[in-house]
């Protein structure tokens, strides 16, 4: 065989594998663009799964009905509606949440703090509040219970909603008080309003919320000046960057354009 006729099928051959390359490139192209991250995925499927626990006022609630209420409630309402989906909501737990986004939502909202040990499971949107822990009582205890040292003493009775940064906050830092875990976050400030514990370290938000639903009764004690920061953010699932992008941009633009102050007014102030 001449040279020419040599070149001529090496370009054959090159033609042939450069179709072969192009054919499955194509392919996983269109897989990739349809599979590979769920915001595609919830636009197959028209639905949009939030994870919440629905026991913490304002941000979420489930009421004995099933309905379900709160600011982050109506924002899960406007991020579907921003997808163009139906809204379903998955009832999970403090304790679980940070592990059911991805396997059992696509998106984790309701309250939920930023932690290192979520952050492991799931990636957070940028930040929408920052909170941090602070006590709550009846009124009449509000100087008895200002300090740390104050409070972690024999006889005091802190309750706490197990599960969640409320238990890991009392556990890390009560050595002598008792904590007194109660397991329905829904009826826990009736609980202390009846007298069954003495306090309450929560998030600043929350005793904000609860003494304005108990005025008079409850107070929140120097919630401007917490004893720990944090932040609260929304959960979407570990390793999808573009859905969790996506879900970023749509919160910046919430966030900005009055969107989350008209949820959040009435509840946060």
């Amino acid at each position: 065989m001449g040279f020419d006729g040599l070149r001529s099928r090496r370009a054959g051959w090159v033609a042939a594998v450069l179709v072969v390359v192009a054919t499955v490139t194509a392919t996983d192209a269109s897989a990739g663009d349809r599979f590979d991250s769920r915001l595609d995925a919830i636009a197959a499927h028209g639905v949009l799964t939030v994870c919440s626990t629905g026991d913490y006022k304002p941000f979420s609630y489930r009421d004995s009905g099933g309905n379900w209420s709160g600011v982050d409630v109506d924002m899960a309402g406007d991020l579907a509606k921003q997808l163009g989906v139906k809204l379903r909501f998955h009832q999970s737990t403090w304790a679980g949440i940070g592990t059911d986004v991805g396997a059992k939502c696509d998106v984790g909202m309701g309250g939920v703090s930023i932690t290192l040990a979520r952050a492991r499971t799931a990636f957070f949107t940028q930040p929408y509040l920052r909170d941090g822990k602070t006590p709550i009582t009846r009124c009449e205890n509000v100087d008895k219970y200002q300090t740390l040292q104050q409070i972690d003493q024999p006889g005091v009775r802190v309750i706490v909603n197990p599960g969640g940064t409320n238990e890991q906050f009392d556990t890390a830092n009560l050595h002598k008080a008792a904590i007194v875990r109660y397991p329905d976050n829904n009826t826990i400030f009736d609980a202390l309003l009846a007298g069954r514990a003495d306090l309450m370290i929560t998030d600043a938000t929350e005793t904000r919320y609860q003494a304005g639903q108990h005025p008079g009764q409850l107070c929140a004690v120097h919630p401007d000046q917490p004893f720990t920061f944090a932040q609260k953010a929304y959960l979407t699932p570990r390793g999808d960057v573009v859905f969790q992008q996506w879900v970023d941009q749509w919160l910046n633009i919430a966030l900005n354009d009055g969107t989350f102050q008209r949820f959040s007014a009435s509840a946060l102030g």
